[in-house]
C-alpha cells in the first residue's frame, strides 16, 4: 500500500456539510492500489465506561482520475458534530489512518488522534440560490446581438453584418434588440441571460468602464433596461451583468483625474500607481489588467473604492432587479472585497447569483463566504480536447472529469458554470473545424453534465469566428443562413434536461466505460437512470453497447448494433 498516495484533510472538497444535517467525507488512495475503505466515526462526547463509541461504515468509489482513486461516504451525525478515521484495505494489509498518522490497529484510548469535523453550522453550510440549478444561460455580447433601434447607435456605426468585427468598429447592437428577438431565446429553451458589460466605456466590448452607474448611450436608456428585465422575467429568463471591479477604464473620471492632478489628486489611492508621474508607454507605472494602460487597476482595499463598488452592486438589483453579477478578473481581487460584496449583494437580494470568471483551482473563492459559481473552464478544456481536436481519448477525459468533480464539493459542483465557448475563445465549431457532428457531441456532454450550462450567442446556429474579435461577429438573423439542425439538436436537448431532472443536478454522473474514442456514463437519482453513450471518432463502432434490461431509447440512434461516427445514444431506464 502506497501510503504517501493517501490524503484527507477535515474542510474544503474533503470534508463539508452538504446540508445542515448531512456531511460528505472524502478519502484519496493511490488508483487502484485499496481494496476496500470505511470510516471510523463516532461524536467526540459519546464515551460509556467500555470506552469511546464508534461505528464503522463502507465508503464508496466515487470516481478515479490519472493517479487517484476517490472514496465518499455521506454521514448525518446526530448531534451534528464528528470524529473519524479511515481503516483501508489492500491485499493482506489493513491499516487505520487518522490526524495523527498511520496505525495497525485503530486507536480508540483517545478522540484526539481522529480527524475532528467540530460542529456543523447550518450558516456554514455552501448554498448556491436554488434556481440556478435549472438555469439554462446564453451569453449575449450586446454590441453584436441585434440592433433595435437605429437611433442609439454611436458615431461611425456600420451597417449590420456588413464587415468582419474588428477591434474597434460598432454595429448597433441594443437592448430594443434583445427585447425583439426574446422569442427566439424562448423557443430554444432558455432560462438565463449573461451579459457581457453594459455600462458607459469607449470600447466596443464595454469592459473599459467609464461610469458604472450609468448605461452605455448606445445600447438604450435605463427605462429600457428595465423593460428588457421585465420581458425578461415574464419568459421565465434570469438576468445576470457583467462587472468589472478588478480594473477601471481609461476614461473613468477617478483616473482622469490622476493623471490631470497627478499626487495631488484626491482619488490617487483610488488605484495602484508606483511613482509620479504617471507614463503609460512603453508599459505603464501604474498597475493595469495585464499591462494594458487603458485599465488601471482599482485598489479594492481603499474604503472609498470599496464603498463606490458595493453601492454599484446594490444598485443595479434595487433599482433594476437583476438576478446576478458575473465577475471580470475575480481572482485578481482581494478576498476581503469578495466577502463584503457577497454580503452587500445577499442583503440586496438572497437569491441573487454571484459568479467569478476564474480559469483555474477556485476553493479559496468557494467557501460560501464569496461566490456562489466560477466559470468551469477545466470542464471546458477537458471537453475540447476530447471531442474537438482530439488531443486526447474516451479513457483520459474521463479521468480528467472525475478530477474536476472532486476539485470541490458536490453542493458547489450543482452550481458549477459550464461552457464550451466565450467572448473569450474561438468558437466552437472552428474548435471542431466546421464539423457540426462534433459540435452536437460538445453540446451533449455539457447539457448532461452537473452544473449550469451557458451558451455563448450564436452557437445554437452554427456561427463561426477565431478569437476576438473573430468570435464577435453580428448575430445572424437571416433562417436561411441558420443551422436549423443544430438549433433542434440543442433544443431536444434542452427538452429533455427539463423533462429529465435526473440529466441535470439531480443525477449523480458515474463513468461506465471508456475506451478510445467511445465513452459510455449514467446520470442516476434515487428512482431514474439514463444511459448516455457517445462515440467520438471518425468510424462506426459495431455492437458498441450491450443496452441493459429494462432500458430503452430515449435519443439518438440504437447502440446495440452499430454506433455510427459522431453519433450518440441516450437510454432511460423504464
Amino acid at each position: 500500500m502506497l501510503k504517501e498516495a493517501i490524503y484527507h484533510r477535515a474542510g474544503n472538497n474533503y470534508a463539508y456539510a452538504y446540508d445542515e444535517k448531512t456531511l460528505h467525507i472524502r478519502l484519496r488512495t493511490k488508483k487502484g492500489d485499496a481494496d476496500k475503505v470505511s470510516l471510523i466515526y463516532g461524536d467526540p462526547y459519546d464515551w460509556t465506561k467500555e470506552g469511546w463509541q464508534t461505528s464503522s461504515s463502507p465508503m464508496t468509489l466515487s470516481g478515479t482520475d490519472e493517479w487517484f482513486d476517490y472514496y465518499l461516504i455521506e454521514i448525518q451525525p446526530p448531534f451534528r458534530r464528528l470524529r473519524y478515521g479511515f481503516e483501508i484495505s489492500s491485499g493482506d494489509e489493513t491499516v487505520v489512518y487518522t490526524e495523527k498518522g498511520f496505525y495497525e490497529e485503530a486507536p480508540f484510548d483517545d478522540t484526539a488522534y481522529y480527524f475532528c469535523f467540530p460542529f456543523l453550522n447550518a450558516i456554514d453550510v455552501f448554498r448556491a440560490p436554488s434556481w440556478v440549478k435549472d438555469t439554462v444561460w446564453y451569453q449575449i455580447f450586446p454590441e453584436r446581438f441585434a440592433n433595435g433601434d437605429t437611433s442609439n447607435d454611436p458615431e461611425g456605426a456600420v451597417a449590420w453584418g456588413s464587415e468582419e468585427p474588428k477591434l474597434n468598429n460598432f454595429f448597433g447592437g441594443d437592448f430594443q434588440g434583445v427585447i425583439d428577438h426574446i422569442d427566439h431565446l424562448v423557443k430554444l429553451g432558455i432560462t438565463g441571460i449573461y451579459f457581457t458589460p453594459i455600462f458607459k466605456a469607449k470600447s466596443n466590448h464595454k469592459y473599459d468602464t467609464i461610469d458604472y452607474l450609468e448605461i452605455d448611450p448606445q445600447f438604450g436608456d435605463k427605462e429600457t433596461f428595465k423593460k428588457l428585465v421585465k420581458v425578461c422575467h415574464e419568459n421565465g429568463i434570469k438576468v445576470m451583468l457583467d462587472a468589472v471591479f478588478n480594473h477601471s477604464g481609461y476614461y473613468f473620471e477617478p483616473f482622469q483625474d490622476v493623471l490631470k492632478n497627478e499626487e495631488k489628486s484626491r482619488y490617487k489611492n483610488w488605484f495602484h500607481l508606483r511613482e509620479f508621474p504617471i507614463v503609460t508607454e512603453p508599459r505603464p507605472n501604474y498597475d493595469t489588467f495585464a499591462f494594458e494602460k487603458t485599465m488601471p487597476k482599482l485598489n479594492t482595499e481603499n474604503p472609498e473604492v470599496r464603498e463606490y463598488l458595493l453601492k454599484v452592486a446594490r444598485y443595479w438589483i434595487e433599482e433594476f432587479d437583476i438576478d446576478g453579477w458575473r465577475l471580470d478578473v475575480a481572482n485578481e481581487v482581494d478576498h476581503s472585497f469578495w466577502r463584503e460584496f457577497r454580503t452587500a449583494v445577499k442583503s440586496a437580494k438572497p437569491e441573487a447569483y454571484i459568479l467569478g470568471e476564474i480559469w483555474h483551482d477556485s476553493m479559496d473563492w468557494l467557501q460560501g463566504d464569496q461566490f456562489d459559481a466560477v466559470m468551469n473552464y477545466p470542464f471546458t478544456n477537458a471537453a475540447l480536447e476530447f471531442v474537438a481536436k482530439e488531443t486526447i481519448d474516451a479513457k483520459v477525459f474521463a479521468e480528467k472529469i472525475t478530477a474536476v468533480m472532486h476539485m470541490y464539493p458536490e453542493n458547489v459542483n450543482e452550481a458549477a458554470f459550464n461552457l464550451l465557448g466565450s467572448h473569450d475563445t474561438k468558437r466552437v465549431l472552428n474548435f471542431c473545424e466546421g464539423n457540426k457532428d462534433k459540435m452536437k457531441l460538445l453540446f451533449l456532454l455539457m447539457l448532461t453534465f452537473k452544473g449550469t450550462p451557458c451558451i455563448y450567442y450564436g452557437d445554437e446556429i452554427g456561427m463561426t469566428g477565431e478569437i476576438d474579435p473573430g468570435c464577435r461577429k453580428c448575430m445572424e438573423w437571416d433562417e436561411e443562413k441558420q443551422d436549423l439542425d443544430l438549433f433542434n439538436h440543442i433544443q431536444s436537448l434542452l427538452s429533455l434536461r427539463k423533462e429529465h431532472n435526473v440529466l441535470a443536478n439531480e443525477g449523480k454522473l458515474s463513468f461506465i466505460s471508456a475506451n478510445d474514442k467511445t465513452l459510455v456514463y449514467e446520470k442516476s437519482s434515487y428512482d431514474d437512470s439514463i444511459m448516455i453513450l457517445l462515440n467520438a471518432g471518425d468510424q462506426p463502432v459495431e455492437k458498441a453497447f450491450i443496452v441493459p434490461e429494462g432500458y430503452e431509447l430515449l435519443f439518438g440512434n440504437d447502440a446495440s448494433e452499430e454506433m455510427m461516427p459522431y453519433g450518440f445514444s441516450m437510454y432511460k431506464k423504464k
